[in-house]
């Protein structure tokens, strides 16, 4: 075996001839011959010339080498009390006859598919159809507010939406009709229909010519085989949180992603083919793209789907309950969820209760991993825990303690090392790398490995703009954080706006725009405050018009309902104060960090460019009315 300092330096010395070895591991129609194309860099292509269909080497490949009835699938809800397993044949079966549904339905290769479903099977087998034919898909949170999903409409152009009758959280069911419906008159461009899967727990009301209902297609469907496809063709788009508030649609191409989500299965995460693989997350994140579906398709693993939460689905043993039912080698799960058992169950108790000898490991990425989650988990556990930190833009991790190439000291704090392919550097505003241990703009140096994001939607100037124009010949990770003497690197905060509520990135500016739009509010300010569950909360201060003498208690009370129409639920916005002025540089800017360290009681210092300093004290008193902004002890 490699160390990973061979490893690493032989991906960073010849890129295209590492990645190129690499991708003799997939299956291809036609092997490539080149490896990566810079002509046109930050566009740069992998492989150009290759041919590979995703679904077959997370599909066919398996079934013909003869893995057809293991499990590849299992679908475990505890929200509707119900499991279930598909083998890989069956799941290419149904896959196969989606496809032709799809194919079917006018749906041809480059065409957009929108899946908006919630943690069920058939949404897996929506996306791996889409792969199959050559259509692009582009997954949307089930239940996410109706505007979001119209501007996703609108951005990408989907010729169907699949959907599901409704999504099951504890104690209420939440019904996506109305929700599509809502989005589809919002969107100016219309799309042609809907495919619909009904669940027992609720009836999607069929209109007559724009629904089609899943079972009934399905049952009437010709299996359509898997199309050749070339590797630089978008496998999907997935649609992330810009700091300007309209979201930013990630493109991913087909022939990288293949080949390095196989290569971080055995290099990152130690899988080989049987074993069993659980991302606790969702396919809405790019978590649950690359490590629900793909990822452990592509290696041959089963993987678990579960639509759940970590407490209240019954109680915080949940996790310990599947691990222990479906034997699980590995887990992958957000720092939040972590928090939240850690919460309910402090000691552990539950623990005692289920056999965890089949966990070999536990992963932890979608924010920062604070020390004492961590500490929390291995002592708890017994198994290496590792934080890792990756983004939508990359797909996988761009750093990590590689457990299949060499296992590192983990040190509590750090998401490890750089993954082999990432040239991660620390610069100053001009561009400098700083010296070991000081603080900068987290960068990676051109090129990007395979499997990273290749362009925005119908956004290419945004794409070189917001990525690689700050620093040339670097992609911009918008994080901030140091590396220190042994190459371990520390993310210690975003440099933008953008806020992180359970793994959520969310932009604050999306927050002020429907904050905005209360007829009430004159001004606004949206920032994310230290949570010790969900990592981050945001808070909103607001302005009201002059004159409005209307109670408090309703206007915030109006603004909580306001946000969570406009973005969603997972905004998680409840803490919002009425303030007479915000802190303000003579620019016009609003101090946002300094907002923050007061909020979270951390030190901070009179800014420099402030225009009326005495405007904190008031704003020291309004947020110390929501909890924050603790007095010294």
């Amino acid at each position: 075996m490699t160390t990973y300092q061979e490893e690493f330096q032989r991906s960073l010395d010849d890129p295209a001839a590492y990645w190129l070895e690499r991708a003799k591991d997939v299956h291809w129609s036609t092997p490539p011959s080149q490896g990566i194309d810079s002509s046109r860099s930050p566009l740069n292509t992998w492989f150009a010339d290759g041919e590979i269909n995703a679904c077959y080497n997370a599909l066919d490949v398996h079934v013909e080498n003869g893995r057809g009835d293991q499990p590849a699938l299992i679908h475990d809800s505890p929200v509707s009390s119900s499991q279930s397993t598909l083998s890989y044949r069956e799941l290419l079966d149904q896959v196969a006859l989606f496809a032709g549904v799809l194919k079917a339905s006018g749906i041809d290769r480059g065409d957009r598919v929108m899946v908006y479903m919630p943690m069920i099977p058939q949404a897996v087998i929506a996306i791996l159809a889409c792969a199959r034919i050559g259509a692009v898909h582009t997954v949307v949170f089930g239940g996410f507010a109706a505007k979001e999903l119209a501007i996703r409409i609108d951005d990408c152009s989907p010729k169907v939406i699949v959907s599901a009758s409704c999504g099951i959280e504890p104690g209420r069911i939440v019904e996506y009709e109305p929700l599509v419906a809502e989005a589809m008159q919002l969107a100016s461009n219309k799309v042609d229909s809907c495919i619909v899967f009904q669940r027992s727990q609720c009836q999607w009301p069929i209109v007559e010519g724009r629904d089609q209902d899943w079972d009934t297609s399905m049952a009437s469907a010709t299996p359509s085989d898997c199309v050749p496809l070339r590797s630089t063709e978008p496998l999907y788009i997935l649609y992330t949180s810009g700091t300007t508030g309209s979201p930013k649609g990630v493109v991913k191409d087909i022939g990288g992603t293949v080949v390095s989500l196989k290569w971080t299965m055995s290099s990152i995460y130690n899988v080989k083919p049987g074993d069993v693989y659980w991302a606790a997350s969702d396919i809405g994140w790019v978590v649950g793209h690359s490590y629900i579906i793909y990822g452990p398709l592509f290696q041959g693993c089963t993987t678990v789907m579960y639509e759940g939460k970590p407490v209240g689905t019954p109680d915080a043993g949940a996790f310990w309950r599947v691990i222990e039912q479906h034997k699980v080698k590995v887990l992958f799960t957000a720092p939040t969820a972590f928090r939240a058992i850690k919460r309910v169950d402090p000691n552990g108790e539950m623990l005692k209760d289920y056999d965890l000898s089949s966990l070999q490991a536990l992963y932890l990425a979608g924010e920062r991993c604070d020390p004492d989650t961590l500490q929390w988990a291995q002592d708890k556990l017994k198994v290496p825990v590792i934080d890792h930190w990756w983004q939508t833009e990359t797909g996988y991790a761009i750093c990590a303690n590689c457990q299949g190439i060499e296992a590192l000291p983990i040190i509590a704090g750090s998401p490890s090392v750089a993954v082999p392919g990432y040239d991660v550097q620390v610069l100053n505003s001009e561009a400098e790398r700083m010296p070991a241990g000081e603080i900068g703009s987290i960068v990676v140096k051109l090129p990007l490995p395979p499997g990273t994001f290749i362009n925005l939607w119908g956004a290419e100037d945004r794409f070189k703009s917001a990525y690689f124009e700050r620093f040339p010949g670097y992609y911009e990770t918008g994080d901030a954080g140091f590396i220190d003497e042994n190459g371990y690197v520390f993310v210690m905060a975003r440099t933008d706006d953008v806020i992180n509520v359970a793994g959520h990135r969310l932009s604050t500016g999306a927050m002020e725009e429907a904050l905005s739009n209360h007829p009430d509010v004159a001004e606004c300010a949206v920032m994310g405050v230290h949570d010790e569950l969900k990592g981050q909360l945001p808070v909103g201060l607001v302005i009201l018009n002059d004159g409005c003498t209307r109670p408090h208690e309703d206007i915030t009370a109006e603004l909580i309902k306001q946000v969570r129409n406009s973005i969603g639920p997972v905004a998680a916005f409840k803490l919002v104060a009425v303030v007479d002025k915000l802190p303000k540089t003579r620019s016009g800017k609003i101090l946002r960090g300094t907002l923050r360290s007061i909020a979270d009681s951390t030190d901070w210092k009179m800014p420099a460019t402030i225009e009326d300093p005495t405007v904190l004290e008031d704003i020291t008193q309004s947020l110390r009315s929501l909890g924050l902004a603790r007095e010294p002890a």
